[in-house]
């Protein structure tokens, strides 16, 4: 079905999460068994790349924390698909995700993402709104007065509150009301998060380089620009050092990201105008 849709290019599976070296055998395991049946589907992993699962998974999902430039740069090498993802951590000094860091940090995600050459990124989850484990039944978390999202699950005892960090997995809210009192049918969408439009503005500002990127390609091919213009877009694709260096460390002003955005138009305008 999705070879006939022409959607398997964007589909994938992700069936086991964060494995421990201990399951890397039945994960591989699963892995092959999935591969004999769907070969044109493609296995994700939240785990960083490890030799043990070499072979088995095509898409590797690590922690950001655990990649690194190099891991990045063996990774397309070898042609596999590398994303990662922020959950529960890495808290500072590193670029993620949470209520209490810097707003850049959240807009900052893709720029690293691209710096490094990763190919996607993953968000855990969006509307974590309340822990059993924190708050038992019938109770529940109000996540407009509470904004800590607790540990779940892991053997977590009930009434034991553990912290995974401010906004944690929660970028949508549902409506401001107490949970436990108002049972009113509530028919409107989800309440948007500053954070979810700042990760939204860093996911086209990503596009901005991969609109650059391909208009650099086809320029190139068609000889339509001057070689003045190749090099200076060529230049805009590599992010400085003074805007992202790693993941520890990279601008914390806006408007040095505004003032990038800026000349990366200016480059797509210009070889657009050339074609």
């Amino acid at each position: 079905h999705l070879r006939e849709k022409g959607w398997l290019n964007k589909a994938y599976i992700y069936w086991f999460d964060e494995p421990a070296p201990r399951d890397y055998e039945f994960v591989r395991q699963g892995m092959e068994r999935i591969h004999r049946a769907a070969p044109g589907l493609r296995r994700m992993l939240t785990e960083e790349p490890t030799k043990e699962l070499d072979g088995a998974v095509d898409i590797w999902c690590p922690l950001s924390s655990n990649i690194t430039s190099a891991t990045a740069a063996r990774e397309r090498a070898a042609g596999r698909e590398l994303w990662w993802y922020i959950c529960t951590g890495p808290k500072g000094p590193y670029f993620t995700i949470f209520i209490d860091h810097h707003g850049i940090e959240f807009r900052m995600w893709p720029w690293q993402t691209w710096k490094m050459g990763i190919q996607g990124l993953l968000v855990w989850q969006s509307t974590y709104w309340t822990s059993g484990a924190a708050f038992p039944r019938p109770q529940l978390q109000n996540p407009w007065e509470d904004p800590m999202s607790y540990v779940s699950g892991y053997s977590t005892a009930e009434g034991t509150k553990k912290h995974w960090g401010n906004g944690d997995g929660r970028f949508l809210y549902p409506p401001n009301r107490d949970p436990m009192n108002d049972k009113s049918k509530y028919l409107g969408g989800p309440v948007n998060s500053i954070r979810w439009e700042l990760l939204r503005e860093g996911i086209e500002d990503y596009e901005y380089f991969w609109l650059l990127r391909d208009l650099v390609e086809k320029a190139e091919k068609r000889g339509t620009a001057s070689s003045e213009q190749i090099a200076r877009a060529k230049q805009l694709l590599t992010i400085p050092d003074s805007i992202a260096r790693d993941q520890t460390h990279f601008t914390l002003d806006p408007l040095d990201l505004y003032r990038y955005r800026e000349q990366l138009a200016s480059a797509i305008e210009a070889l657009t105008h050339t074609r």
